[in-house]
């Protein structure tokens, strides 16, 4: 073999191992911010392809893809207004029903997510999809409460669950800084220096 056909060859294959490193901390830049961008999303994801990141990942992307484009539209003042009120009545009712306050919040999000422009609650999981998209930090406890009415969890897990679902009602009725309304509180009620309703859910009495 000649010395000519040696170099070509040796340069052919640092060029290859070169290439494939270069494609590999492509893919782990690019996993590494999927993973930050969609959190415990992310890691759910790798859970449901049995820990083959690379299908997570592109499932991800997919998500993106078809919901990353999606403009949340404002909510009306006296809209927020209105879910703030339908909110506290429904802390106010966990103590009592407390599997009929979890089904009240869940068909509320549902409601307020479709309002905000995202997919109707009919399709659950389109519209968790494309919440994922943009409120990734916040959509667990939606899938939590959603999964309480249909199941068979406890009071202390659909309480847990109502709680944690508070963060996606916050990010959805949350005032944008361009909202100049002032703010305005329904009587009797008592509210966060956000306009938030408490976040505090009693706990059911027990009765022997």
């Amino acid at each position: 073999m000649s010395t000519v056909v040696i170099i070509i060859s040796i340069v052919a294959a640092v060029m290859a191992v070169a290439t494939a490193l270069f494609i590999g901390r492509g893919r782990a830049r690019g996993g590494h911010r999927m993973k930050k961008r969609f959190g415990l999303e992310y890691d759910r994801a790798v859970t449901r392809h049995d820990g083959n990141t690379e299908a997570a990942e592109r499932e991800l992307g997919e998500r993106v893809q078809r919901h990353g484009s999606l403009k949340e539209q404002p909510l009306p003042p006296e809209a927020r207004e209105r879910y703030l009120v339908l909110w506290a009545r429904i802390q106010e009712r966990f103590v009592d029903s407390p599997q009929e306050a979890a089904a009240e919040a869940d068909a509320l999000l549902a409601r307020l997510a479709e309002d905000r422009g995202f997919p109707g609650g009919e399709r659950f999981e389109e519209q968790l999809d494309a919440l994922s998209v943009h409120h990734a930090g916040q959509v667990h406890g939606y899938r939590r409460v959603h999964m309480a009415v249909r199941g068979e969890a406890g009071t202390e897990e659909t309480r847990d669950a109502l709680v944690e679902a508070r963060d996606l009602f916050d990010e959805l009725v949350a005032r944008r800084p361009d909202d100049s309304e002032r703010r305005r509180h329904a009587p009797g009620r008592s509210y966060d220096n956000r306009g938030h309703a408490p976040r505090v859910l009693g706990r059911p009495d027990t009765k022997g």
